[in-house]
């Protein structure tokens, strides 16, 4: 079908204000308007990608709802429950709608929720996408369909239809590394351009593909990998979808906050203190076995994880303890 002519201009326009400070435009509050009203900017900063704690077996709801407690305290801006660190795979229909239902409640407009509702099935993430819509999550964290590796056609009309059907905010999570299959930024570009789908969690590694998103259209881009946060704000991103922030926040959220102030040498300083035990830490297993582990030798979860994913042995307890020593957490 045809597009009707300025179909481009369709949608919300704001008439931004010109800032002033003592008689001059202070561009410097402009370009911060603008980086405002730059699409996705809600999830901005530092979104945890958090675990989902079980109990003999079970989803402990009671210690779910501690966590979302404790990263409010924490001054988290958004949590994204059932995702991979989520471990959302071995979670069955009714378990992923009720971890999502607990966190938005327990949450309380305190902090974001950004919901994992991905699926390889395209019908599926629809249901799963409007079942957070009416729990009440502010997006929804949409990974790219896994194991049947569509075309670039069919990733499209994937996240197109889910978009569409449901008008819940939508950040697109490309990992190929765990998909099978890369979402190409020229397929990204294309996405932007339809309105739900607002930012990108780039998990690729991939500084080359992360700045050919960010030339190519307005998402926010969130880097899906800890040691490349810096690096990705750097050419233009806006944040993190972390995994290590499960264990200290404060001092991811430090990092972005010091680079978005400008204070160039103090991001470079977290950046370094933060590398090791991000790459020590999820190097030991697959994720969210460390991390998991972690949170157990640190007293806030019992460190169980559902098959097929287990237990790290006794050496791998002992490198995750060490990396906790080092960075000054035991």
């Amino acid at each position: 079908m045809a597009k009707t002519k300025g179909e481009q201009f369709a949608g919300v326009t704001v008439a931004i204000i010109t800032p002033f400070k003592n008689g001059e435009v202070d561009y410097v509050a402009l370009k911060k308007l603008v980086d405002w009203h730059a699409k996705g900017e809600q999830f901005a900063g530092v979104t945890v990608a958090i675990i989902t704690p079980f109990k003999n077996g079970e989803v402990d709801y009671v210690a779910l709802k501690k966590l979302v407690d404790w990263h409010a305290e924490q001054g988290t801006d958004c949590i994204a429950p059932v995702g991979t660190t989520g471990e959302s795979p071995t979670l069955d229909h009714d378990e992923h709608e009720k971890v999502i239902n607990t966190v938005v409640q327990q949450a309380a407009g305190r902090l974001k929720v950004m919901a994992g509702t991905g699926s390889n099935s395209t019908k599926e993430a629809v249901r799963l996408t409007k079942h957070a819509k009416k729990a009440g999550a502010d997006g929804s964290l949409l990974v790219g369909p896994y194991y049947n590796k569509p075309t670039q056609e069919g990733y499209y009309r994937h996240y197109k239809a889910v978009a569409e059907e449901v008008g819940l905010p939508i950040v697109v999570y490309n990992i190929p590394g765990r998909t099978g299959s890369n979402i190409f930024p020229e397929t990204i570009i294309r996405l932007a351009e339809i309105p739900q789908i607002v930012a990108i969690k780039e998990a690729t590694g991939s500084m080359d593909q992360a700045t050919q998103i960010a030339c190519g259209c307005d998402l926010t881009i969130l880097s899906g990998d800890d040691s490349l946060t810096l690096p990705l704000m750097s050419i233009g991103g806006k944040g993190v979808v972390s995994v290590v922030a499960n264990l200290i926040p404060k001092d991811m959220k430090a990092l972005v906050k010091a680079f978005n102030d400008g204070k160039l040498e103090e991001a470079r300083t977290l950046h370094k203190k933060l590398f090791s035990l991000c790459k020590d830490l999820l190097g030991v297993a697959t994720n969210p076995i460390p991390v998991k582990a972690a949170m157990r030798l640190l007293g806030r979860d019992t460190g169980e994880v559902r098959l097929p994913l287990y237990e790290l042995d006794e050496a791998g307890v002992s490198k995750v303890s060490q990396s906790l020593k080092t960075y000054g957490l035991l």
